[in-house]
């Protein structure tokens, strides 16, 4: 058999291994019921933020004082705020906001913690105890905390509020991969790939990244989760998106302010935070038994 016979023949396997992954995969996606039914709410959510301007039965910043905490009824679905702007509508584009800055933080957390712990984990050596050690430090901080300070040297606003909580995440992201890279390290097929002169990028490209993807897939929707509550956490302190725009966070912070007599001011966004968050932990744990079988096995 010549070379090329053989690269193919190795391409055309993979490619079967592949497909056979994916079917036993969504088999087992098929049977996670409330991880089915997260990812359902999830996509409601996000096709609502999507279609917010025809979605919406207000515009979320249309004032109306003589409306001024309406309750529930006919013209407000869930009540008016202080300023007699429509709950309802301004939790439909504070989804936006929120779910916004919540891919904007597992974006930077997954360009910073992906690359080096493929890097670490491939490396080992120098490369590897520093990058560790570097993400045991930040690990060590609160995340909160160190959110805060990060906003604090540049100035609150959404973007910078979403970069903080991306490097508090970042390295859990770096101890997933590392530890996926470091296991396909050990594999004998990458031996044979460095005898014969393959170099690093295109182990990690061909044979690392896809061995990695499983576990980063359930890590990245747990962190899409965390940076929800996060983002809802900072913008609830002012740091994050600032009026008139508001997401959850600002929702439910604005509504802390006539709390006793209007308690569904924060019920509502509450409510929102709380059921995406675990939406995004349910599927999560449902990615984690769909995949993490098939990772064991191999």
């Amino acid at each position: 058999m010549t070379i090329a016979d053989h690269d193919m023949s190795s391409t055309a396997v993979e490619s079967a291994t592949t497909e056979s992954r994916r079917a036993r995969f969504l088999r087992r996606f098929r049977r996670q019921g409330w991880a089915i039914g997260a990812l359902v709410f999830l996509v409601i959510v996000a096709i609502s933020a999507i279609f917010a301007p025809w979605v919406a039965p207000h515009d979320p910043l249309s004032q109306s004082l003589t409306d001024s905490f309406a309750g529930p009824g006919s013209e407000y679905w869930l009540g008016a705020d202080r300023l007699g702007r429509d709950t309802l509508s301004r939790l439909i584009f504070g989804a936006r906001y929120s779910l916004l800055a919540a891919a904007q933080a597992v974006l930077v957390a997954t360009v910073l913690g992906v690359p080096i712990g493929v890097i670490a984990g491939l490396a080992r050596g120098k490369i590897d105890a520093v990058a560790s050690l570097v993400a045991d430090a930040v690990l060590s901080i609160p995340a909160i905390v160190l959110a805060l300070a990060i906003i604090g040297v540049l100035r609150p606003n959404l973007t910078n509020a979403m970069i903080a909580i991306g490097i508090v995440y970042a390295p859990r992201l770096f101890r997933v991969v590392r530890s996926a890279a470091i296991s396909v390290r050990e594999e004998t097929y990458i031996d044979a790939a460095r005898a014969s002169g393959v170099g690093m990028l295109t182990i990690a490209r061909t044979h690392v990244i896809p061995n990695v993807l499983s576990p980063l897939l359930v890590q990245i929707s747990l962190a899409l989760g965390f940076a929800v509550l996060a983002e809802a956490g900072i913008s609830f302190l002012g740091l994050g998106v600032q009026p008139p725009d508001a997401s959850w966070g600002v929702i439910l912070g604005q509504g802390t302010v006539k709390l006793e007599e209007q308690p569904l001011l924060i019920l509502f966004p509450g409510a929102a935070i709380l059921l995406t968050v675990l939406a995004f932990n349910v599927l999560g744990d449902g990615l984690n038994d769909s995949l993490g079988r098939e990772i064991r096995r191999e």
